[in-house]
């Protein structure tokens, strides 16, 4: 059986659990702000709140504590707001999406063509910079991940051609050679060719390869860097941000980015940082990323802007920053710290924590067994509910009375993580 890099004593009990317990005597969060940043996804944001709300449910009746949610109208970000009574102590937090899936939607919506030239510019750009290469010393499965869309489309394309070729041949030994019946047979067999890429693409809810090649593309067209408008969405970001920390009576804001999402808020955070810095008196910062896959970024020559954010948020003293991922996920850098294996950490260097959220033994063996083979399930894991739960609980931390920094203090990181500086670039803007 496969098993994620900690034990379970690395996750349950011991010093975390009582530096919580301590937390929450001494300074417990009464009210907080949540920001949720989505990965590379074009569904609407709303499917976010209903995951939190059947999730959340689920959690709740395993762990023994009441919450509920409500969804927040009045707002324009799909936000819910969460009540929520664990240990005796009620907690109110405000849960926003901080959405770029019309960003997404518009990178997708490019024809079969326009699939297969992004396919041969993002094999060039990760190759030709060495990128491929240095990303699969870290960890192969998003590597495989990243190289299953060209395969997948590639079988695609040639079973396209084989029934191109096919009946152009069969044309031709049945209706005799000739330039006129060789034409017909030819275009009969491209039509029937692009007719079975167009079902492939129409099924591909199944697989995933158009989604995948698209996503892997839009890192690889600028070689790392943002494209304008995502620049603008993150300074939006940026602004909804640092407005909440002057918010009053909030004792906590939480910034969650999930798998790419965790790249855009390490770059808002930091420029929210920049900004303003955090005082004292002002609501607790904290930073989740989950499941993140932030080498596919860093290593590429252009992403100049992004291990700057990194170099600068790694030792901020304005936040905590919590990286959670478990060797199970294969689309997450698991256990990678995104900071040091970029090779921009600084010597004052103090995050990430970076934590496993070991889904071999915070999942049952019968529900790791139902989960194991759905990669993209297990890629929202970390959004879900544990039926063995360990110190990593995204309901308690989202709406329960301990901030991150009180949950976390004195938490070791893991003794599985990966720290060698492997990125080929590592200029910063």
């Amino acid at each position: 059986m496969h098993h994620d890099g900690d034990h379970l004593g690395d996750q349950s009990g011991g010093p975390e659990e009582a530096q919580a317990a301590d937390g929450l005597a001494a300074d417990p969060v009464k009210r907080r702000r949540v920001f949720y940043i989505p990965g590379y996804d074009p569904i609407p944001p709303r499917r976010y709140r209903e995951l939190y709300r059947t999730e959340s449910a689920e959690q709740a009746r395993i762990s023994s504590y009441r919450i509920e949610i409500t969804p927040n109208k009045a707002s324009s970000d799909y936000g819910w707001t969460v009540r929520a009574e664990i240990e005796n102590r009620e907690v109110l937090s405000e849960i926003s999406v901080l959405t770029w899936s019309d960003i997404v939607r518009d990178s997708m919506s490019g024809g079969i063509l326009q699939t297969y030239l992004q396919l041969v510019r993002t094999a060039w750009v990760y190759i030709s910079s060495g990128a491929l290469w240095r990303l699969m010393r870290l960890r192969k499965g998003p590597v495989i991940a990243a190289l299953f869309p060209v395969a997948a489309l590639l079988v695609q394309l040639t079973c396209a051609l084989a029934v191109f070729f096919g009946l152009w041949t069969a044309g031709i030994a049945l209706l005799g050679e000739g330039a006129v019946t060789s034409a017909l047979s030819a275009l009969l067999g491209a039509l029937a060719g692009v007719a079975l890429l167009r079902l492939f693409k129409a099924r591909d809810g199944r697989i995933f390869a158009y989604y995948l090649m698209h996503d892997f593309a839009f890192a690889a067209r600028w070689r790392g860097a943002n494209p304008p408008e995502l620049e603008a969405r993150i300074a939006t970001f940026t602004e909804v941000i640092g407005q909440a920390l002057h918010e009053e009576e909030i004792d906590e804001v939480l910034v969650v980015g999930h798998s790419s999402g965790a790249h855009l808020a390490v770059s808002a955070l930091a420029d929210v940082i920049r900004g303003e810095g955090v005082l004292a008196e002002r609501p607790k910062l904290a930073f989740l990323s989950l499941g993140q896959a932030i080498p596919m970024m860093t290593f590429l020559p252009a992403a100049k802007r992004l291990r700057r954010d990194l170099h600068f948020l790694s030792g901020s003293d304005a936040l905590t920053w919590i990286d959670v991922s478990a060797p199970g996920d294969g689309c997450a850098f698991a256990l990678c710290d995104p900071v040091a294996v970029s090779g921009v950490a600084p010597p004052e260097k103090r995050w990430p924590v970076v934590v496993s959220a070991a889904f071999t033994q915070t999942l049952s063996p019968a529900r790791w067994k139902a989960l194991r083979w759905r990669f993209f399930r297990l890629h929202f894991q970390y959004l879900c509910a544990f039926d063995r739960p360990g110190s990593y609980d995204y309901f308690q931390i989202t709406a329960g009375p301990v901030s991150l920094a009180d949950r976390f203090a004195g938490r070791p990181p893991s003794g599985s993580r990966l720290e060698t500086p492997l990125s080929g670039y590592r200029s910063m803007e």
